[in-house]
């Protein structure tokens, strides 16, 4: 069966929340707030905020028309040294939503399709300044391995008629310094005291990639605590 070109919310699957912190992202997020996803690998932050970012986006009652998905560009938060053009460059970076997307469309070209029409853009810290985000979606991906700066960049890039959802795992950054570790606790302390955030702390028992997945993480952390 010929796959269609224009992608609408008949071709994306349903998705159900599997665990209790995918139930209080599905609720906090269908109530009106923005989110801030914490938790390790595996328990579907960044899929749980595509799925509703998409939902909605392609619902054509409301006014949101994209879906925006930045991250910082890691490890050296610049791409000057990789070879090929911007978009070649990038491609390293969206392989995972395009991923996402092949699995809620069923459709191995459904992030390119998405793209083409503008439902999605993917856009790095470093191409951020300068901008202003209307009418969208803003998932903020990886929100350990950014400064507390490009928090602040990012998030004063918001327009109106907006939502924004940063997903990541800030016990787990790739910094070196312990000034930049700390940068996104105090950006969510700032979070944690605005209306219309909600931030989820996922555990272990949130991990669905894998048993094998979740026995390598709880075996790991419980090694880091000790």
């Amino acid at each position: 069966m010929q796959k269609p070109q224009t992608l609408k919310i008949d071709h994306l699957v349903t998705v159900d929340p599997m665990t209790a912190g995918q139930e209080q992202v599905f609720s906090a997020y269908k109530s009106g707030s923005h989110l801030v996803l914490n938790g390790s690998a595996g328990t579907g932050k960044t899929f749980s905020a595509m799925y509703l970012a998409l939902e909605e986006v392609l619902d054509k009652s409301n006014r949101l028309s994209s879906v925006v998905i930045c991250r910082s560009i890691v490890p050296t938060r610049e791409i000057g040294f990789l070879p090929g053009s911007l978009e070649e460059k990038m491609d390293a970076y969206t392989a995972p939503y395009k991923s996402i997307c092949t699995e809620l469309f069923d459709d191995v070209e459904a992030y390119s399709k998405l793209s083409d029409n503008k439902t999605i853009e993917f856009i790095s810290t470093s191409h951020i300044r300068g901008t202003t985000i209307n009418d969208a979606i803003i998932i903020v991906d990886e929100m350990q391995n950014l400064t507390f700066h490009e928090l602040d960049s990012i998030i004063t890039r918001v327009g109106q008629n907006c939502k924004i959802i940063f997903c990541g795992d800030y016990y787990q950054s790739d910094f070196a310094k312990e000034g930049d570790k700390k940068g996104i606790l105090r950006f969510i302390k700032i979070l944690e005291l605005m209306k219309n955030f909600t931030v989820v702390e996922f555990t272990w028992a949130d991990i669905v990639r894998s048993d094998f997945v979740r026995d390598y993480i709880m075996t790991k952390e419980m090694i880091e605590e000790n």
